[in-house]
């Protein structure tokens, strides 16, 4: 598993949303993207950290950010994550974990002291040209958003 730097091209993908509509990386040229990923919806710490990217994204919109949530949940739980929790941003299906490789979203990891095969929780902010501008591995689920407001 490679990770991407800063300054790198931000590997460029079109994913179906929660309603199976195609949306690609490409369509949000000109616009600040925050792509996360998350290991499934509707449990505690990804529903925490959706919910933080929810109630925070009025802010990072007036900073010309475009909030996508990546998983490898099929677009049928993806409607019913949105919907129980009010989330107001594309929610995107990876179910082959094409995308959470190409950013190095999916790999090795330790998970109660094993070290197991899985979604890496991470975050990517992309400049407006397609460039990685930060590439955030492991984060947590909360406070992470707080965190990373106080960054951009």
């Amino acid at each position: 598993m490679s990770k991407l730097q800063p300054g790198d091209p931000a590997p460029d993908f079109t994913l179906t949303d929660a309603d199976e509509n195609e949306v690609s990386l490409e369509s949000f040229r000109g616009k600040r993207v925050i792509l996360y990923f998350y290991p499934a919806a509707m449990t505690p710490g990804c529903t925490k950290q959706a919910c933080d990217f929810r109630d925070n994204l009025g802010a990072l919109t007036e900073q010309g950010f475009v909030v996508l949530g990546v998983s490898k949940d099929k677009p049928a739980k993806l409607r019913q994550f949105r919907e129980r929790d009010a989330l107001t941003f594309p929610l995107l299906s990876d179910t082959g974990l094409d995308v959470h490789k190409a950013y190095g979203a999916y790999g090795e990891k330790t998970n109660y002291g094993k070290t197991v095969m899985g979604v890496i929780r991470s975050t990517f902010i992309i400049d407006a040209d397609g460039k990685v501008e930060k590439a955030l591995y492991n984060v947590k689920a909360t406070g992470h958003v707080a965190r990373l407001t106080k960054e951009l």
